[in-house]
């Protein structure tokens, strides 16, 4: 299966087309960034497709993420594997950040808990929390830091996610310290190729996925809010 694997949900743009037979990805790039995706992503997504030596007619899937993430990188991202999917009549499937973050441990099938953690703001994280083998132990949802930080009774965990060195800094000194702290700023691309190969476009739509309400809203949300204007 060919899959192109799409990521514009937090600090990078990035896309990488895997081979799932091959068991590679056979083109990646990723541009670190916090703003400007909508201009980087379908320059990006073009030379990773000739980077792998495929043309569009021949990809089998889009796996796109979907959050939790920047609203406006999310949209992104989103726009443009629909778009492509339509365009190549070909199935999208979306992948959550805070899996995608996980997915590289759990592949190991270790005996560790994986804290997922992407900050929020406001001291504030976005969380999910997976044994080993990937089976639930807190399921997504944002939460104060002082109560991620809990997910020490699961015992000495991997900590993952561009909110990792939050955690890992106010740890409780009275818990078993991390085994292992990864503070990327974004997930890598290969695991939401892989993720969006295991998952059923049914079951995993590509549509935001938000644990919470946006902070910005468009416009026209904004002046229908509005109080009319005082009587002359």
């Amino acid at each position: 299966m060919l899959i192109l694997a799409i990521d514009t949900a937090l600090d990078a743009c990035a896309a990488g087309v895997l081979d799932t037979e091959a068991g590679e990805l056979i083109a990646q790039e990723s541009q670190a960034m916090k703003r400007g995706h909508a201009e980087a992503l379908m320059p990006l997504i073009g030379r990773v497709v000739a980077a792998s030596g495929k043309a569009f007619a021949s990809l089998d899937r889009i796996a796109v993420t979907t959050g939790p993430g920047s609203f406006t990188g999310l949209r992104v991202g989103l726009s443009a594997a629909r778009g492509i999917a339509l365009a190549a009549n070909i199935p999208v499937v979306g992948v959550t950040t805070l899996a995608a973050y996980a997915a590289p441990v759990v592949s190991e099938n270790a005996e560790y808990p994986v804290v997922s953690a992407i900050d929020a703001r406001h001291d504030h994280v976005y969380l999910q929390v997976v044994s080993g083998n990937g089976s639930a132990l807190v399921r997504p949802r944002v939460a104060p830091i002082e109560e991620a930080l809990d997910a020490w009774r699961f015992g000495a965990p991997v900590l993952v996610g561009n909110a990792a060195g939050l955690l890992a800094e106010r740890w409780p000194s009275h818990a078993v310290p991390p085994v292992t702290v990864d503070t990327q700023p974004a997930p890598g691309i290969s695991w939401v190729g892989w993720l969006g190969a295991a998952v059923s476009p049914n079951t995993a739509p590509a549509r935001p996925f938000y644990l919470r309400a946006p902070d910005a809203k468009p416009a026209r949300e904004q002046l229908a809010g509005a109080a009319p204007p005082a009587s002359p």
